[in-house]
């Protein structure tokens, strides 16, 4: 392995813990871990190119995170606790979550994509709009949404 390829890999199982809060915490521990050259330019486009994200662990603290660890959630998963409501009308599908934790159940949403039914997702901190594909009928989405997330409602 490659310089490069060790500190990718050390960078990810960081993320993997959930508890690093902000990227000074992340140059630190990588620079513990012998990257004394990482600052925070450089932690900062690898949040980035990782598409990691601010989510809140199961202490409920804000964190960085990975989305590509993530999968559909199991029952027993914190992302189900992260869902607190489940809405539509006509067009659009609204999902309440916990704060700061919108972004993360989008990018899991987004994962899903069309295949499933689901155009693209809007997040903010707190509500999700979800547009369904033009051939799918929101009843037939707002159940398979539910269905994800159905021992959090």
């Amino acid at each position: 392995m490659n310089k490069m390829d060790n500190l990718t890999k050390a960078f990810k199982e960081l993320l993997a813990q959930e508890h690093f809060s902000s990227q000074s915490e992340i140059v630190e521990a990588l620079k513990n871990q012998g990257f004394p050259s990482i600052n925070q330019s450089k932690v900062s486009r690898m949040l980035s190119k990782f598409g990691a994200v601010r989510a809140r662990n199961t202490k409920m603290e804000m964190v960085y995170c990975l989305p590509n660890e993530l999968s559909v959630p199991a029952t027993s998963s914190p992302l189900r606790n992260l869902v607190l409501d489940i809405d539509h009308n006509e067009f659009l599908i609204v999902i309440k979550t916990t704060p700061g934790a919108a972004q993360l159940i989008a990018r899991l949403l987004d994962s899903i994509g069309k295949s499933e039914g689901i155009l693209g997702t809007i997040a903010g901190d707190d509500t999700i709009f979800v547009s369904p594909t033009r051939t799918t009928s929101i009843s037939t989405l707002i159940e398979h949404i539910k269905n994800l997330f159905e021992n959090s409602l």
